[in-house]
């Protein structure tokens, strides 16, 4: 009975001694947290292995974090992949229909936020004074100098190739007139009033040729055979000529000095105003000019925008991670963190774990009891 009791009271004490031991070198991982001092002696073992190692530490899970979890190859692996393209495509496009294209903001709002105020106002003054300047330049141009020199040259080609038409157009308008009705009433009319104003010789001449319809259409027919004849188309052609000669030696403000230059430009500007209509113009959203403007940026604009930034992403994703040298942020928020923290933290996730630590050390310190008193038993 005595060795039963040996036994246990053995594996109890070798149980305590285990279960503390196991229990104490948990907690000297983290405690004490400052070096601890007698004197000027600190004392062993103080302060615990993780804060005394806490430099390294930052360090180890810096070089951890970059060489094995945020690696290049994991961002690509997660983030530049098909599927994310896809995504970042749609977000893209509705984001850009819903602020911009799709957007109730008139071109005045968008001009507005960009710190352009008063657009159509300080637009249609630069149009009208660029009105005036050309105006003022062409008025000049045509009063200067004479009409061959302010006509173009083709112009008077043209012009002056056209006389033989004229000429035409001319007599045989005069032929259908000398031979109409009309023509034969105002014959008739210039004969009365000939004779009439010679009194009694017009008389005279009135009884010598008899009725006037005869002496009218006699008439006719002398002023047709004369407006039939070639030497009337040289005479009208040579004065149409000489005429035409003279007209391009005029000077142009003998032409147009009269002309009311100031209606025609009010009249002009009051046009372009009119056909301009900005405030009008502004005052509609982007829609109601590209109303396939959402269409045509998802299959045009969108997706090459989305394709170019993660190609460069993927191409610049190694030198931008060597940029942002995660292992020294890693680093610095590890040093910054409180142990008490960090010592919160490692028992947070692995609690349970040193529990059974703790047991497994009280189970082995146990049987080392046992162990250790039946030795004692048989060599006794």
């Amino acid at each position: 009975m005595n060795f039963i009791w040996t036994l246990l009271f053995m594996a109890a004490i070798g149980a305590l001694i285990g279960g503390f031991t196991n229990h104490l070198a948990i907690k000297m991982l983290f405690r004490p947290h400052e070096p601890k001092y007698i004197g000027s002696w600190r004392l062993p073992f103080t302060p615990g292995l993780i804060p005394k190692r806490r430099d390294e530490l930052a360090k180890q899970l810096g070089k951890t974090v970059t060489n094995y979890l945020l690696t290049p190859e994991t961002f690509r692996k997660k983030l530049l992949t098909a599927e994310m393209e896809t995504k970042a495509t749609q977000f893209v496009q509705e984001k850009l229909d819903q602020h911009i294209l799709h957007s109730d903001k008139t071109l005045n709002d968008w001009l507005a936020v960009a710190g352009a105020s008063d657009l159509a106002v300080k637009a249609e003054g630069k149009v009208m004074a660029v009105i005036d300047e050309q105006l003022a330049l062409v008025r000049q141009k045509l009063t200067t100098g004479t009409v061959e020199e302010v006509v173009p040259e083709q112009w008077l080609q043209q012009a002056s190739n056209h006389l033989p038409t004229i000429t035409n157009h001319i007599l045989q308008s005069a032929e259908h007139f000398i031979d109409s009705y009309e023509g034969k009433v105002m014959f008739q009319k210039l004969i009365n009033d000939f004779l009439e104003s010679k009194g009694t010789f017009g008389g005279m001449l009135n009884m010598l040729f008899g009725d006037s319809n005869s002496l009218v259409e006699k008439v006719q027919r002398e002023a047709l055979k004369f407006v039939s004849a070639p030497g009337t188309y040289n005479l009208v052609h040579s004065l149409l000529e000489r005429e035409w000669t003279k007209l391009t030696k005029r000077p142009m403000e003998e032409l147009i000095g009269g002309f009311d230059w100031d209606g025609l430009f009010l009249s002009i500007k009051s046009y372009a105003k009119r056909e301009l209509a900005l405030e009008e113009r502004l005052d509609k959203t982007l829609a109601d000019y590209w109303p396939a403007g959402s269409d045509w940026t998802s299959t045009n604009i969108t997706p090459k925008l989305v394709g170019f930034a993660f190609d460069q992403a993927e191409k610049q994703l190694e030198a931008s991670l060597g940029r942002l040298k995660l292992d020294e942020i890693v680093r610095e928020q590890v040093d910054s963190f409180p142990v008490a923290v960090l010592e919160d933290l490692v028992l947070g996730i692995s609690k349970r774990e040193f529990k059974m630590i703790t047991v497994l050390g009280a189970l082995l310190g146990g049987l080392i009891g046992i162990v250790q008193g039946l030795i004692v038993f048989f060599t006794s």
